[in-house]
């Protein structure tokens, strides 16, 4: 292939000699390094310019285009080029913006799932102290815009973290993004993606700050070794289906397709796996010593992820030996540098057959006759049998290059040697409380045609063999009460969530995620056919009345979710006007937070939020005067929304007594606790001194005439409000 390279670091060397290696391809870079022009031929093209990327690629004939930096990306010499009808692997303008901005990307996560830090996207100084506010130290203060990787602060200090932070809005277009720090070791990984299949590389760890032992500013990476020995079995997996997956799904749903390489910057904190950053394009150091570890053919995986055939090359091949890499930087770096140095050494060093000096920051000839011109000079990596004899061999390569105030750290890979890192163990009710708590596992069907994919606590969800746009959402008869499922089920509970869901589905008339209920025999009446939607993580509350965790919030500050509401108000006060009182979605075991709406705006954007926030208060006013016309009050309510061809879609159970409070008329009288159509009775009874219970441990089993009594009142609420009768 004629293959055209955009870029002139130590990524585009690495990714140069990755594509040459073993293999026939004409490459061409812009505009390159010494080190790329060894592997092909440099050229003098702008790499921002698309209209001139464009041309030239046309003009020789490319077969595929390369981007390596993330400027040319956030430039959209992607979309230039792709619109010329030549693979590019590398994603376009609007898909970029996943490392083009802090804040899309939190949007992102925050619409496909994915863990990450709260955050704060701040505009002005007040946001800005706000937001620190909120937080303790370490302060981690992010530029919400492009930093070639040095855009982090993260720092114990509040006036560092302030400073960086009013630099950042400061800026013309200036934007900040301050959050929460993330305990536990870090892991960089590396997806290939076509828009549609994810294929992940090898887990690398890089080395952010300056000096030895983390000390020191950040730069853009001192060093990286691959594979990591301390991570887990099956982590790999798991970040693909819980990060990488999800979030390339959603991008596609929204029509931003992203084509390349998703770089996931990782945390493996107690709260399980967490994402700190995506970057549109290999990350360096990472690159450098990923790469020589791949056996198969870098460029077929490339150009198959460029034409959108990424699910049909085989799996990829890695070679058994380890790879470290040590970042020699110039005298100055990360601050300003000293250029023009003279460099000894580097043809030495490559003698060595697992050993490479990728140029980064230098000029003239390579290997031979050398000066540094930048920060990050070379990165000297190096590959063995195992992980303390890489570090060996790349740190007798580096000891053979000279060059006046050269610097580098002597600590790259040395607590992985030493066995001193240790993944958080996640933090759960047995480690925090004491006692063993059951997990969240029951028995999954096997249905034809469909493949179970997720279970929560009363919901298991199916993906459809044929169709992956279709789930299959089957309701059990389980019950959950103070965050625990209970092992005893309540009979027909599943159907008649379900029919009652599909009831105002169709009472309604907004748009929503029902697709069928012609489902499988084994599941008939307790499942129902949907739309797979990008869902956003936020549970949409609606409240009329006030009680509950919204009347404690009240009394201790007048406010509910940052609502001011009058003073005077009681339990059961029918409020004037309905309130919007989201909350952010938690883990099973976990209570939802509820939280302000500019916590929303945050979370998924204002426009997003806007739209959530009328929604549910229109579908709310809606479904309370229906039920109002059968003698029912609708006390609260909460809805779940996603989206889908960017239409906001209602989704989950609807108005069900698993999912709002529902009152006899009757018997609501302001000022004391009206009876729900609901699960107190089992809520009641868990806390009787009959029970016994500690809510530390499982809950106990409960008695008959509790199951009875809670599914009657389940049948009741069933026939009060759809006016049939509920047949098993």
């Amino acid at each position: 292939m004629k293959i055209l390279l955009l870029g002139s670091g130590g990524r585009e060397h690495a990714l140069a000699r990755a594509i040459t290696q073993n293999a026939n391809h004409e490459l061409y870079c812009a505009p390159g390094n010494p080190g790329t022009r060894a592997l092909g031929t440099n050229l003098e093209l702008k790499e921002t310019d698309p209209q001139a990327v464009s041309a030239w690629a046309q003009e020789n004939q490319i077969d595929l285009v390369v981007i390596g930096p993330e400027a040319p990306l956030v430039a959209g010499v992607a979309d230039a080029v792709r619109a010329s009808g030549i693979p590019v692997f590398g994603p376009n303008q609007d898909a970029a913006q996943l490392e083009g901005s802090k804040s899309f990307a939190k949007e992102i996560m925050n619409a496909a799932g994915v863990k990450t830090a709260r955050a704060y996207t701040c505009l002005t100084e007040a946001e800005v102290e706000s937001a620190l506010a909120d937080f303790a130290p370490p302060y981690v203060v992010k530029n919400d815009g492009l930093a070639a990787g040095k855009g982090v602060v993260v720092t114990e200090d509040y006036e560092t973290a302030k400073q960086h932070a009013l630099d950042c809005i400061n800026a013309p277009g200036g934007a900040v993004v301050i959050e929460d720090y993330l305990d536990g070791p870090e892991v960089s990984l590396f997806c290939i993606s076509d828009g549609k299949t994810v294929v992940p590389l090898q887990p690398a760890q890089d080395f952010k700050r300056i000096f030895d032992f983390d000390k020191g500013p950040n730069t853009g990476g001192m060093g990286a070794y691959s594979p990591l020995p301390w991570l887990p079995e099956g982590f790999v997996a798991q970040v693909v289906t819980e990060v990488a997956q999800p979030v390339i799904d959603t991008m596609a749903q929204r029509g931003t397709p992203f084509v390349g390489l998703l770089y996931c910057g990782l945390a493996c904190t107690s709260k399980g796996i967490q994402v700190i950053e995506f970057n549109a394009r290999f990350g360096d150091p990472e690159t450098q010593v990923v790469l020589p570890l791949l056996e198969t053919p870098l460029a077929e995986v490339l150009y198959a992820a460029a034409t959108g055939k990424l699910a049909e090359i085989p799996a990829l091949q890695w070679s058994n030996k380890v790879g470290v890499g040590v970042v020699m930087a110039a005298a100055g770096y990360p601050g300003t540098v000293s250029v023009g140095a003279q460099i000894s050494g580097v043809e030495q060093a490559v003698q060595h057959s697992d050993v490479q000096v990728v140029l980064a920051g230098a000029r003239g000839d390579y290997p031979s006759s050398l000066e540094t011109s930048g920060g990050r000079v070379f990165t000297v990596c190096a590959q063995a049998e195992d992980l303390r004899a890489a570090r060996d061999l790349a740190y007798e390569a580096v000891a053979k290059i000279k060059f006046e105030g050269a610097q580098y750290r002597t600590d790259i890979a040395l607590k992985a040697i030493n066995e001193e890192i240790t993944v958080p163990a996640p933090k759960n009710a047995e480690t925090e409380k004491g006692p063993k708590v059951r997990p969240l596992s029951f028995p999954v069907l096997e249905l034809s045609g469909w493949t179970h994919i997720s279970q929560g606590k009363v919901r298991d969800l199916y993906v459809n063999d044929a169709d992956d746009s279709l789930l299959l959402v089957v309701a059990s008869d389980r019950i959950s009460a103070y965050d625990f499922v209970l092992d005893t089920e309540i009979p027909d509970k599943g159907k008649i969530l379900t029919q009652l869901s599909a009831w105002w589905f169709e009472q309604l008339g907004v748009e929503n995620h029902l697709v069928s209920l012609d489902v499988p025999a084994a599941v008939a009446g307790r499942a129902m056919i949907c739309k797979r939607l990008s869902m956003y993580p936020v549970e949409c509350v609606a409240r009329g009345y006030l009680t509950g965790s919204g009347l404690k919030e009240y009394q201790a500050s007048g406010r509910v979710c940052e609502v001011s509401l009058p003073e005077g108000l009681k339990e059961a006060s029918c409020l004037e006007t309905p309130i919007f009182t989201p909350a952010a979605k938690a883990e099973v075991g976990e209570h939802d937070e509820n939280v302000s709406f500019a916590h929303v705006v945050e979370m998924v954007g204002a426009e997003v939020a806007e739209s959530l926030r009328e929604a549910t208060l229109s579908i709310y006013k809606r479904a309370a005067e229906i039920a109002a016309a059968r003698g029912i009050i609708l006390a609260d309510t909460k809805f779940e929304f996603g989206t889908v061809g960017g239409k906001l879609v209602l989704a989950d159970e609807v108005l069900t007594p698993d999912s709002s409070r529902f009152w006899e008329a009757e018997q609501w009288v302001e000022g004391q606790v009206t009876p729900s159509f609901d699960k107190q009775f089992v809520r009641d009874w868990l806390l009787s001194a009959e029970a016994g219970w500690d809510r530390v441990s499982n809950p106990p089993s409960l008695p008959a005439e509790v199951v009875e009594a809670t599914r009657a009142r389940y049948v009741e609420a069933y026939e009060r409000l759809t006016g049939q009768k509920f047949i098993s």
